[in-house]
């Protein structure tokens, strides 16, 4: 298993230099000057020329890039453009509520949805395995934002219930729990449906499998053979498809995050791209890009867990 870890860190490496590199480009052709940002635009020529040459805006564009490299590699992500403040304080103020709503999401999603994709292969045909699919299809469907408005429309100002606006606190606070209920719901909801489709699709095919039949002839309890010799053998592609929507929940977040006003990576980066700040810009995306790469490894880890040829390999 060590040995997979390492290979797949060894992968992620030229995976990383690809996304600096392209997040580098990117924000170079953008048509705004950082040095009039800073300064404003009433700045003389001499003060903008003074701020391209400390910024190194006046380098040629691969001397910048890989002195942006240089500069990573020492733990310094640059300063902010528009307040001054090292990108890395703002992103260490960031990165524990991402994570706090990321969890939120989850903890959630991720059993509602294996258990109504269970439950709907268990009764195939039925009524109820109709209405988990058509719920399923229903929360593929939905945008993000879409479901966000409806929730803030209904439980925000309709019926007041809860708050739709900020961070109240952490999660272990009632306040907490209560701001970042409509943001974890809208970011889990959009889980959930792609969840029940794959586990229920997994679990029929184990349903009918050889091992499964030969645990009901033994007489073994129901429960023990859909969760145990069923369930358990089918959660492969269900992780599969579960680590790469949880990348993909990363750019949900990035709405969600700014709708609600979030006080996450996801709207910290939409405000750096909105206000032409490219350090803050640069450091948002490492952070994310960073954060699909680790779920891919854990990923990977529990292929190792539920499935024995991959740690053999």
């Amino acid at each position: 298993m060590l040995g997979q870890i390492l290979r797949r860190l060894a992968t992620a490496v030229p995976v990383m230099f690809g996304v600096l590199l392209i997040g580098f480009a990117l924000l170079q052709v953008v048509p705004t000057d950082p040095a009039i940002v800073r300064a404003g635009p009433m700045a003389s020529a001499e003060t903008l020329a003074a701020i391209r040459a400390d910024l190194g805006l006046d380098r040629p564009v691969w001397q910048q890039f890989f002195l942006y490299l240089w500069r990573l590699a020492q733990g310094d992500l640059g300063v902010s453009i528009i307040n001054n403040v090292p990108v890395a304080q703002e992103l260490a103020a960031t990165i524990p509520p991402t994570l706090e709503l990321m969890v939120a999401s989850l903890v959630w999603s991720i059993p509602l949805g294996l258990l109504l994709g269970t439950v709907a292969a268990y009764w195939r045909g039925s009524l109820l395995d109709r209405a988990i699919i058509a719920f399923a299809v229903a929360g593929v469907s939905i945008p993000v934002f879409f479901l966000a408005l409806l929730l803030i429309w209904f439980f925000g100002f309709k019926w007041q219930l809860l708050p739709f606006t900020g961070r109240g606190g952490p999660l272990w606070t009632i306040e907490g729990l209560r701001s970042i209920t409509l943001p974890a719901l809208t970011l889990g909801g959009i889980f959930v449906g792609p969840v029940a489709r794959m586990t229920r699709t997994a679990v029929l095919d184990m349903l009918s499998a050889d091992h499964v039949r030969t645990a009901r002839a033994k007489g073994l309890a129901e429960s023990v053979v859909v969760l145990r010799h069923a369930l358990r053998n089918a959660l492969i592609p269900v992780v599969t498809l579960i680590g790469l929507q949880v990348g993909f929940l990363l750019g949900g977040a990035v709405v969600t995050e700014t709708i609600f006003s979030w006080p996450g990576v996801g709207r910290l980066a939409v405000g750096a791209i909105l206000s032409s700040d490219f350090p803050m810009a640069q450091g948002t995306i490492i952070v994310l890009s960073l954060g699909f790469i680790v779920i891919n490894l854990v990923v990977d880890v529990l292929y190792a867990v539920l499935d024995p040829r991959v740690r053999a390999a």
